[in-house]
């Protein structure tokens, strides 16, 4: 009995800390989405082209100069998706705005791909991949520096969003794009302020993952990982981005760890999907999102 609960918080602490790394996906979506009110597909395919870039980059430079000038390609194409795809579709209906997300999605597989190879590639930030035990339970070195970089970034957007002029008009922009409008913060402005912090997000998850799973084309399916988040969570929801990944980290461990070997396995991989769709259920926004009321 014993054993099987010890079992079981082991489980559970590395599902949290792995959790926090899925947090990170989940964040790209939510930012878009409260700024713009679009699902942006493409999210995944960011993550991988700032993955890859970064990999091919720190090869011949030092770490630090390849973030830098991975920072300025995601910014650079933030401003060049705002201008180009974004500004003529401006009050066309959610769907067609989602639809050119996908072709986004598939325009920056393709680039990474043309750019910097279709080869894995690996990428090290300097951290080896070492396992502490602390009080009896097995850590990850990589998982915990995961969970330390996403709680700073979750902490700094916070601040940013709560404190600073431009984040308070980027929820200005999420609350209603007319009333923002009406009282002088310029939409297209704060679409591609919005799009280039995403993508420092996607350098950041994407680094992490990068790192612990090698880059490939795959790392795109990300964003796959990311729904049962999102709905669980929340789509307008940045605290709900971090719980709903804590949740869906922590019970995928604990379903494959402890039901896993009663069926043959495999129940990670549907699991969260499966959560998702009770949390559907009954509470269709998600557990911090935002229940939107039409009145007729």
């Amino acid at each position: 009995m014993w054993d099987t609960a010890f079992f079981a918080l082991e489980l559970t602490i590395s599902g949290l800390l792995v959790g926090l790394m899925y947090s990170l996906v989940a964040l790209g979506f939510v930012l878009i989405y409260k700024a713009s009110g679009v699902f942006n597909f493409a999210q995944g395919d960011m993550t991988f082209l700032a993955a890859l870039g970064l990999a091919a980059l720190s090869v011949k430079l030092p770490l630090w100069v390849g973030v830098i000038i991975i920072i300025g390609v995601m910014v650079a194409l933030a401003m060049a998706i705002e201008r180009i795809v974004l500004k003529p579709l401006v009050a066309r209906p959610p769907l067609v705005l989602f639809m050119a997300t996908i072709g986004i999605a598939f325009f920056l597989q393709g680039l990474a791909q043309g750019v910097w190879g279709t080869q894995p590639r690996g990428l090290n930030l300097g951290v080896a991949d070492e396992t502490y035990e602390i009080a009896g339970i097995f850590v990850s070195s990589l998982d915990i520096l995961g969970a330390i970089v996403a709680g700073v970034l979750v902490v700094v957007l916070v601040w940013f969003f709560q404190k600073t002029k431009t984040g308070r008009a980027l929820r200005a922009v999420s609350d209603d794009h007319e009333a923002a409008l009406s009282v002088g913060i310029p939409l297209r402005k704060a679409w591609g302020i919005t799009w280039a912090i995403a993508g420092i997000v996607a350098i950041v998850a994407g680094a992490l993952w990068g790192t612990r799973v090698g880059v490939q084309a795959s790392l795109a399916l990300l964003a796959l990982k990311a729904l049962p988040v999102l709905i669980l969570g929340g789509i307008d929801s940045i605290p709900g981005a971090i719980i709903g990944g804590l949740i869906i980290g922590a019970t995928e461990n604990l379903a494959e760890g402890l039901l896993g070997p009663m069926v043959g396995g495999g129940i990670k991989n549907f699991f969260p999907y499966l959560l998702a769709l009770i949390v559907l259920g009954v509470r269709p926004y998600g557990l911090f999102g935002r229940e939107i009321i039409e009145r007729v």
